[in-house]
């Protein structure tokens, strides 16, 4: 295999499962050093082990900014710099089937840890990047920013934030060698896939093959790596399309 990523560091939150798990496992296959940040400490030391010398595992709540500056500082230390910084992690928040019962009683967690925690991720790793050659940040999304519906509004809410976020600090960003990029996955299964995946393809997704969280670890990748080096502020969905719109289904 190719190593896209020889040489480089990387940070990726929310790595000890679901989709970061994928993204982490594939930035090591393709030579980089990954920090796994989640706060899943059992789940994420053992995956680090089992990726060896080139994975460390730090515990990290990504809406509390001192213990994301802990993270970048423990990264360079540990192995002498940072070339990307994968904001990944997030959580969905308590699901409400309809908006006039929701309490919003969760909506400051989940803004703190998608949105907030997102932008200090951001932010920090920034803030490194520009004072030793630049770098790549990447967030994750969702196709629920895109697509306006019920449940998880507040969720919605954070990452359609996360969308206009990754390309207001893109325009900034880019003159210090610096590129921000999106990631919005589709119905992909993971941690927080909570329906019928099946089902939901069948009527919403052109595309009828079931997405993986690797097709997720791919855009990271290709983000993370120079084959988009002359790309940023860029939204990329990972949904089989389910963001034109239904399939169309043609009977002759």
């Amino acid at each position: 295999m190719s190593e896209l990523l020889s040489g480089k560091v990387a940070i990726i939150t929310g790595a000890a499962s679901g989709l970061g798990r994928a993204t982490a496992e594939l930035f090591i296959e393709h030579g980089s050093r990954v920090v796994i940040a989640d706060v899943n400490e059992e789940q994420g030391q053992s995956l680090a082990q089992s990726l060896g010398d080139s994975a460390a595992f730090r515990a990290v709540d990504i809406a509390c900014a001192d213990q994301v500056q802990a993270l970048v500082d423990f990264t360079v230390a540990r192995f002498g710099g940072l070339d990307v910084m994968y904001n990944n992690a997030g959580i969905s928040g308590a699901i409400h089937q309809s908006f006039l019962e929701d309490d919003l009683a969760d909506f400051e967690r989940v803004m703190s840890v998608n949105l907030f925690g997102t932008m200090v991720g951001c932010q920090v790793a920034a803030r490194y990047m520009s004072r030793n050659g630049g770098g790549s940040i990447i967030n994750t999304s969702s196709l629920a920013a895109l697509k306006p519906g019920l449940p998880l509004i507040t969720y919605r809410a954070a990452k359609a934030g996360v969308m206009q976020v990754t390309q207001c600090i893109a325009r900034e960003l880019g003159v210090h060698g610096i590129r921000v990029n999106c990631i919005a996955p589709g119905h992909i299964p993971a941690g927080m896939t909570f329906y019928d995946i099946s089902e939901r393809i069948k009527k919403t997704q052109p595309l009828q093959r079931q997405g993986t969280p690797q097709d997720v670890a791919n855009a990271a990748l290709y983000f993370a790596s120079d084959l988009s080096a002359q790309v940023t502020g860029t939204i990329l969905p990972v949904d089989g399309g389910t963001n034109l719109g239904s399939p169309i289904y043609i009977q002759n």
